[in-house]
């Protein structure tokens, strides 16, 4: 498997791999300038995704039954966030267009007067080295753009 963290240099984040049972797991790591609360209101808006999460979505609207659909690089998707908390708790749930369901752990955690955004990033069987390193590059993206978003307010 090639090595996420050496496409960092080109995006402000930070990757940290490790690999358990068989399965890579990357925590991709952003530190924003502003408010963890500020940034987990903004992040945590759906309608706010296609701002910052391309590699998620290029749009996204509500279904009304609190599910959100998006047009995704891998298809329309739905996705699942957990209920809005005071934790930081960003997670969410996609299912692609296969049907598989993919658990995306997400959170936003304060570090003083800002914070550290960290997505945890696991290799889905039957996913490639490559796969994965380009599913790692566009988390680091949508986080990079995150940050720019979130620090200009």
């Amino acid at each position: 498997m090639s090595d996420p963290s050496k496409t960092a240099a080109r995006w402000p984040v930070n990757f940290g791999a490790m690999t358990t049972s068989g399965t890579s797991t990357v925590h991709v790591t952003v530190h924003i300038d502003r408010p963890a609360d500020e940034v987990y209101a903004y992040a945590s808006d759906p309608a706010h995704l296609p701002a910052w999460a391309a590699g998620l979505s290029s749009s996204i609207e509500e279904s009304g039954d609190g599910r959100w659909i998006a047009d995704s690089p891998m298809g329309r998707v739905v996705v699942d966030f957990a209920p809005r908390n005071d934790f930081g708790v960003l997670d969410h749930h996609v299912t692609l267009p296969t049907g598989e369901t993919v658990h995306n752990p997400v959170r936003v955690i304060a570090d003083g007067t800002g914070c550290e955004v960290v997505f945890t990033l696991r290799r889905r069987p039957g996913m490639s080295a490559e796969e994965f390193r380009r599913d790692a590059d566009a988390v680091a993206a949508d986080l990079a753009t995150l940050k720019q978003l979130t620090e200009r307010a």
